[in-house]
């Protein structure tokens, strides 16, 4: 058997009537042995084990369910047991019965080319009877025999309607942004108005002191005072000192501060305004009322 080369290519066939030498063998998944190209079937070579992976599934009369036999095991107790657990008449029906076109009088079956869904009352129609008129349909939306686009023109009147409920709902955003960003302003030019009033007032009263000390002609009295800044608690030898301190300290950086805004971008173009009240207004002008991008 086989070449000098190759001394075990090829084996026999396990049939005792043929024993035939194959190149080529077959080795079966059942009984797990060799057999050539004309004995490789179950039924050629008579395979004992056959069986065992066997699917044969009985369609049950009852509820129109597929029953698999299980091998090795007694086909009326496979059936007892789906008598007894799975098995429901009333799927009968929806597996048997043909789904068919619900006009009176029509016995047209219904398949998945011949079958249309009327929009207004969602049921489903054959082509004969697929417009509203031809099975009477209750819906809102009746169209004229005549001219079969009345039913479409109806509909793009409907849909250009609700496309103006947005505009409403974005005049409402714009005037609660508008409320709001005034709000916002209102309360900042407050706060930067009482902030200066206060470094106006300290610098009124470092200035009176230093009237008084100058006038005083260097006074014993005056002499060892300590004079304390009212913004940053730093202590100063004198008044002109401590006056001198707070110009070039405090009101560079409350000017710094006065000047400093945030700038408000516009979500939709990307432009920048320093007032909350023009952006709203550029969002109603430009971008038809609307801020969502």
């Amino acid at each position: 058997m086989g070449t000098p080369q190759f001394p075990d290519l090829g084996k026999h066939c396990s049939v005792e009537d043929c024993k035939q030498i194959d190149f080529l063998p077959f080795t079966c998944d059942r009984c797990h042995l060799v057999y050539c190209l004309e004995h490789r079937s179950y039924i050629k070579h008579h395979c004992p084990k056959a069986d065992k992976k066997d699917v044969t599934v009985v369609i049950c009369p009852l509820c129109a369910k597929g029953v698999r036999l299980i091998p090795d095991e007694d086909p009326n107790i496979t059936w007892e047991m789906h008598v007894n657990t799975e098995c429901d008449p009333s799927n009968y029906d929806k597996v048997t019965k043909k789904k068919k076109c619900p006009v009176p009088g029509c016995r047209e079956v219904l398949t998945f080319s011949n079958t249309i869904k009327c929009r207004d009352c969602t049921l489903d129609h054959c082509l004969k009877h697929r417009f509203a008129p031809a099975h009477k349909c209750p819906g809102p939306k009746k169209s004229d025999p005549g001219f079969p686009f009345m039913g479409l023109l109806s509909r793009s009147r409907k849909e250009s309607k609700t496309n103006q409920a947005p505009a409403t709902s974005s005049s409402k955003w714009a005037t609660s942004f508008l409320n709001a960003a005034s709000t916002v302003r209102a309360s900042a030019e407050a706060g930067m108005t009482k902030l200066g009033s206060e470094i106006s007032q300290k610098l009124q009263i470092a200035r009176d002191g230093v009237g008084l000390s100058s006038s005083g002609g260097g006074s014993n009295g005056n002499a060892g005072q300590v004079e304390e800044c009212p913004q940053c608690g730093a202590k100063f030898s004198s008044v002109t000192t401590l006056v001198d301190h707070v110009e070039k300290v405090h009101e560079r950086n409350n000017q710094s501060r006065v000047f400093k805004m945030s700038i408000d971008v516009c979500p939709k173009c990307s432009k920048g305004f320093r007032d909350p009240v023009a952006l709203v207004e550029h969002v109603e002008r430009d971008h038809g009322g609307t801020s969502k991008a």
